[in-house]
């Protein structure tokens, strides 16, 4: 379940940086950082794969659950390392103009 959601998040994000019109969001970290998520969990998925055989594809309920929130966890944890770079960078300049109109 981790897997797949990275996997669809990495697809999302590369979509929207390959269509952007200027690259001032740096999307393309978003990518780099989802799809080395979803590498990681396919090299568990085979090394789980490999150690469990055939019950790797009949998962309890409760392992998928857990699962599915550490994938939307991956997926946010990314979310906010890019939020954080676009704060701390300003590539568009809205945080320094938002502080100025606050000195004033």
């Amino acid at each position: 379940m981790t897997l797949m959601i990275t996997v669809y998040a990495a697809i999302i994000s590369t979509i929207v940086w390959y269509n952007r019109k200027d690259d001032s969001l740096k999307t393309g970290l978003l990518c780099f950082i989802y799809w080395g998520a979803s590498l990681m969990w396919l090299v568990d998925a085979f090394f789980e794969y490999f150690s469990e055989g055939a019950d790797y594809f009949n998962p309890a309920a409760q392992d998928m659950i857990n699962d599915a929130f550490l994938g939307f966890a991956a997926v946010a944890l990314g979310l906010i390392i890019w939020m954080i770079r676009l704060l701390v960078t300003d590539p568009k300049g809205s945080v320094r103009r938002a502080l100025s109109k606050q000195d004033q």
